[in-house]
């Protein structure tokens, strides 16, 4: 690790855990976010973020097959129209200087979601985006995380 920025920066986590937070008033599916942190994390390079997102999709019920296949998602068939609209909005929002956010991507994902929900969706994005320059920087420890989530709230240990 080059820096303990969860030590050294009082406030920083919870900060960043501050944004998830309101993610989760718009009630999107766990699921999903799951697969765009995934998504996000990919494009990034950060395997910190990949170990950890990838242990809670499973914890939550993801199967393997669709999380083997998040990279390539747009030539996979078993995500639906909202999971599509929402990793192009992912991929377009974590390449922006290469996209510039196109209106195509904004329209599919405005079809699939209400405001309120785009608005999480696109907050999300941005937070799994900060919290990948983070692990990536800084070069966060790979491994360890161990998930506690499930899909009826009890206890899922995978690590």
């Amino acid at each position: 690790m080059r820096a303990d920025y969860a030590h050294k920066l009082p406030g920083l986590i919870e900060a960043m855990v501050q944004l998830g937070s309101v993610v989760d008033t718009a009630e999107l599916d766990p699921l999903l976010l799951e697969l765009v942190k995934i998504r996000s994390s990919q494009i990034n390079g950060c395997a910190y973020c990949l170990d950890m997102h990838t242990k809670d999709a499973l914890a939550l019920g993801e199967t393997t097959q669709r999380l083997a296949l998040v990279s390539t998602w747009s030539e996979a068939p078993c995500y639906t129209a909202q999971e599509r609209a929402a990793l192009q909005w992912c991929e377009g929002l974590t390449r922006l200087p290469e996209t510039g956010a196109p209106d195509s991507d904004y329209q599919e994902l405005a079809a699939n979601f209400t405001e309120r929900e785009v608005i999480a969706l696109t907050l999300a994005v941005v937070a799994i985006n900060g919290w990948n320059r983070l692990a990536v920087g800084l070069r966060a420890p790979v491994g360890s995380y161990v998930s506690h989530r499930s899909p009826a709230g009890g206890p899922a240990v995978i690590g």
